[in-house]
């Protein structure tokens, strides 16, 4: 009997096929997105070989209706209204949850739900822009691979609620990307850095970024990544260190008549930012220690001087609240600061050395920094994506990570009972039993909330749902079982059930601050209204791209073997590469490829020709019994 072979659990049923998984690191200020290629994870390029795509989105009312990364940053001092940067602050949340809204640029507003932006096409949901960042990503891996993608695995904050990590993975289903796995940016840097392979012990990932920081302590044993503690502020980021050097520039510039950034045009606030931006990467580069910010503004030139210790003592009280989240996520994973091993450093901001010298100065010993802060979590990502997709041959990695906020069901009195507490390990499940208030009750109202707080006004609200049937008896004698589920991607599902009757309901929470499936199928079908013109645009740069290539192809043959054309050939090949260089000028891609097969036709004689003369010259002075 034939023994036939059969794949393991989650590995290609074929050893050949490669399956096209990447890791997105979808952040505050930048995104990334990286793969494994002959076993090395890479960061992915666009066409002009730069890996970072700016987390900026314009929208224009012409033509496609938007620009996106370098295109939109471009535009953003001229157009700050609508250009959307730093969306990741609003992700699930609503208006009054966003932490100083009035500085920001553009306009955001208070809709049912989620916060939105009021933009030239209509207010646009931080989901739809962070989707349009996912699909520029999406369509980046399609062009390096020339194929579709299998799925990806997409970082988001430790510290991101349930209500962000379910937005996170709506703009993801809006672009049309298959989300294998949620993880946290910290455990991702870790896996980047190879901790599993090459060290053991206990180590403290510091993660700041544009917008949000994050700190993660993790025990790594023989590849199992356990997440003993996570804390951070999830609106607090190298953003907040630019609007207080831009506070700390107007100081200097004005004096006592110094104007708030909240007072500023959105113009002014965009050019002075962008040029304090400027200034604190300027501080941060070696050997630097004063820099000068130069900005134009309506109500006068802001020309200030700044020093690296000036710059220190306005960003202190910044600086002291990562360093807070540090204590208290060291407390609770019931360690000291001598049992950190190492500490890795994560995000653009901690190229600052405000920051670096108050980590080390806190742990006793300089942090690791030998990895791009940038690069470092699309790199875990995809290292994860590649093994989730069933490509990893090698050892397989375990992720235990933990969710960051308590969750529960609100009792009598407006009472919070956590089921599952804070820095539980996920997956995981949770019971308890609870039971009815009055006699002859039938009905029980579950509501979901999740936090810290012992009232419930105090938490925030993911879900409301009913158990009904249940049979009436004397109040106290029903017995409700409450399950929470948390599944790997820290997402919530609910089961409740009277354990005498078999009554039971169940809910998928879907946090009040995300969307419903209706949000959902309407922007899905926006999208579809301009994939059209997305389709057309990216077909006219794939045209224009071959148009060039066939130029430069032919102008080579030309300068190398033009001798071989009579007067007349050489006309005509002339005469059709013109029109191919007019053509890629031209937004009609079915012209352009016209045009290009156009000189491929009439330089087919001209290509034979050549090979003639190849072989001719190869075997000139040879016998046929040398051949």
């Amino acid at each position: 009997m034939a023994l036939l072979q059969i794949s393991e659990p989650g590995q290609s049923p074929d050893p050949h096929q490669r399956r096209i998984a990447v890791g997105i690191d979808l952040g505050t200020t930048h995104s990334l997105v990286a793969s494994v290629r002959n076993g090395i994870a890479e960061c992915l390029p666009d066409t002009v070989g730069r890996v970072i795509l700016p987390s900026v989105v314009r929208y224009t009312g012409e033509g496609s209706g938007r620009q996106i990364g370098f295109d939109a940053l471009t535009g953003q001092a001229a157009d700050p209204a609508n250009t959307i940067s730093s969306v990741k602050r609003l992700m699930g949340r609503v208006r009054s949850d966003v932490h100083d809204v009035d500085n920001l640029p553009y306009t955001v507003l208070d809709t049912p739900g989620m916060a939105s932006i009021d933009t030239c096409l209509g207010p646009k949901t931080p989901v739809e822009v962070s989707a349009e960042l996912l699909a520029t990503l999406r369509f980046r891996a399609e062009d390096s691979f020339d194929d579709d993608l299998f799925g990806a695995v997409i970082t988001v904050p430790a510290y991101f609620d349930d209500a962000q990590r379910q937005a996170t993975k709506d703009a993801a289903q809006l672009a049309g990307i298959n989300v294998l796995r949620l993880i946290n940016e910290p455990t991702a840097a870790a896996i980047a850095y190879g901790l599993d392979q090459a060290s053991e012990g206990v180590f403290a990932v510091y993660d700041l970024g544009g917008g949000t920081f994050d700190i993660s302590i993790l025990r790594l044993a023989e590849g199992v990544f356990e997440v003993l503690a996570t804390g951070g502020d999830s609106a607090l980021g190298g953003d907040d260190y630019d609007r207080a050097l831009a506070h700390l520039a107007l100081q200097k510039a004005f004096a006592d008549k110094a104007p708030v950034p909240e007072s500023l045009s959105g113009e002014d606030k965009a050019n002075l930012y962008a040029a304090a931006r400027r200034c604190k990467e300027a501080l941060s580069a070696d050997g630097t220690h004063e820099a000068t910010i130069s900005c134009p503004l309506d109500v006068g030139d802001c020309q200030a001087t700044i020093t690296r210790s000036a710059f220190a003592v306005a960003t202190d009280h910044l600086t002291q609240r990562t360093l807070q989240a540090v204590r208290r996520a060291l407390r609770d994973a019931g360690l000291e600061k001598s049992d950190i091993e190492g500490v890795v450093m994560v995000g653009g901001s901690t190229r600052m050395p405000v920051v670096r010298d108050a980590v080390a100065n806190l742990f006793g010993q300089d942090p690791l920094t030998n990895l791009n802060p940038d690069e470092v979590v699309a790199l875990g990502a995809a290292i994860q994506a590649n093994q989730l997709a069933g490509n990893n041959t090698g050892d397989a990695l375990l992720l235990l990570d933990v969710i960051p906020l308590s969750l529960g069901i609100e009792t009598m009195g407006g009472l919070v009972e956590r089921i599952v507490p804070r820095n539980s390990t996920i997956p995981t499940a949770r019971a308890q039993d609870f039971t009815t208030f009055k006699d002859g009750q039938t009905a029980l109202a579950l509501h979901v909330v999740q936090g810290e707080r012992d009232l419930v006004t105090d938490c925030r609200s993911l879900a409301r749902f009913e158990l009904r049937g249940i049979p009436p008896m004397a109040a106290g004698v029903a017995r409700i079982r409450v399950s929470f589920t948390v599944d790997a991607d820290g997402m919530l599902q609910v089961d409740a059930v009277e354990t005498n009757s078999g009554v039971q309901a169940h809910i998928d929470v879907k946090p009040s601050y995300g969307l419903s499936d209706d949000q959902i199928a309407d922007m899905l079908r926006d999208s579809y209204a301009t994939a059209e013109a997305d389709i057309k645009a990216r077909a006219v740069v794939e045209a224009r791209v071959d148009a060039e290539r066939m130029i430069l192809a032919t102008q080579s043959a030309l300068n190398a073997d033009g001798d071989l054309l009579s007067d007349d050939d050489r006309a005509t090949i002339d005469t059709h590469m013109a029109a191919v260089e007019a053509a890629k000028t031209s937004d009609d891609a079915a012209h352009i490829e016209a045009v290009t097969k156009a000189l491929a036709t009439v330089t087919e004689p001209f290509a034979a020709a050549r090979m003639n003369r190849g072989i001719t010259q190869a075997l000139a002075g040879k016998n046929l019994n040398a051949v």
